[in-house]
């Protein structure tokens, strides 16, 4: 496996429990206020992903 291909899997890892983890707090706290906005929870983990992205081009302690 080369070096771009292990980062790029352990980046999509690190973003996919970011989405994950992000869900699941956005429904949680929806959920305490009386209903699930769906939109901001898809929203708000989407851009969780991408930030996790970014934020793994600066490094991964994984790696």
């Amino acid at each position: 496996m080369r070096n771009w291909e292990k980062w790029l899997k352990l980046a999509m890892i690190r973003a996919l429990k970011t989405v994950a983890q992000t869900a699941v707090a956005t429904i949680g706290t929806s959920a305490v206020m009386g209903q699930v906005n769906w939109l901001a929870v898809g929203s708000s983990a989407i851009l969780a992903g991408v930030l996790s992205l970014l934020t793994s081009v600066a490094g991964l302690p994984e790696e």
